[in-house]
């Protein structure tokens, strides 16, 4: 945990783990407090504003946005960075979490190991919200500000309360807007996105058409393609890719299937385009990354 007394206000930046951090600024003083610190575009930043109020800058000081009391600011841009840029105001505290887009998707999908997030055809990707601060994350964002808990488990503390933050921010109500997260869209288009994912898998070595698969899950083909984007970060085909050259590798890892037939299980007739897709995914040959292991 790190801290730095600021005037009569501190910052503190507690990491959670790898990409994944939260940050407590308090201005307890009469003056502005400034507060900067670079995150790129790999992130995703929720702030929150427990008391009084924040200015975020951007563009070097040509747009802002004003965060008021209990209020929520989502910020992503996979465009461009969005460092922190805050002028946080007298008797005003604020708390930011700030993880990486893949670490977010993890929360919600089992599949963010293998997920390219910053592929070609998610760079357009950006979303800003504002919205108010309900009771219940009030209190938490507030024991998140004040504990007086033993050094030694400061940080469990203050990571089991991130990820109620969370849960209670992206706990929509069913009335609640479908567009607030670019996550969450219709329940019943999820459950066939997911279908269409456990086909793909399951006929990996010969799967279906993009047209085929729409029609089997019941689902129009702009959907389909918007909506396995929306869920998995990527298109159905790069998904697949991806998923498929992990396979390989375990499968290699076991030592009891030759390269040939490795790539006949993931769908490649020939050896040689097996070793192709191997090396595009991992820079290496199968056999050099076997050789590997073995040595390590």
């Amino acid at each position: 945990m790190k801290e730095k007394n600021i005037a009569e206000g501190s910052f503190k930046e507690v990491l959670i783990e790898q990409g994944f951090y939260v940050l407590k600024i308090q201005n307890d003083g009469v003056q502005v407090q400034k507060v900067s610190r670079e995150i790129d575009s790999s992130f995703i930043q929720f702030h929150f504003c427990l008391k009084g109020s924040a200015k975020f800058i951007f563009n070097e000081g040509r747009y802002a946005l004003d965060v008021s009391e209990e209020n929520s600011l989502l910020l992503y841009n996979t465009q461009i960075d969005l460092p922190l840029n805050v002028e946080l105001h007298p008797n005003s505290w604020m708390v930011s979490v700030v993880m990486t887009l893949r670490k977010f998707h993890s929360l919600f999908s089992k599949e963010a190991n293998y997920i390219p997030f910053l592929s070609i055809e998610s760079k357009e990707k950006k979303y800003y919200s504002q919205e108010g601060v309900s009771p219940a994350i009030a209190v938490i964002l507030s024991q998140m500000m004040n504990y007086n808990l033993h050094p030694s488990i400061k940080e469990l503390y203050i990571k089991g309360k991130v990820y109620e933050l969370l849960s209670l921010y992206f706990n929509k109500t069913e009335d609640t807007d479908i567009e607030q997260c670019p996550y969450l869209v219709d329940e019943d288009n999820v459950k066939r996105i997911r279908q269409a994912k456990e086909i793909i898998i399951a006929r990996m070595a010969e799967p279906p058409t993009l047209a085929l698969l729409s029609e089997e899950i019941g689902l129009p083909l702009k959907k389909l393609k918007e909506g396995f984007k929306q869920i998995y970060g990527d298109s159905v085909y790069s998904f697949l890719f991806d998923y498929k050259m992990e396979y390989a590798r375990k499968m290699l890892e076991t030592g009891q299937y030759n390269v040939n037939e490795v790539g006949l299980k993931v769908g490649y007739s020939t050896a040689s385009h097996f070793i192709t897709a191997f090396k595009k995914k991992y820079n290496t040959t199968p056999k050099k990354y076997l050789m590997s292991l073995s040595t390590s």
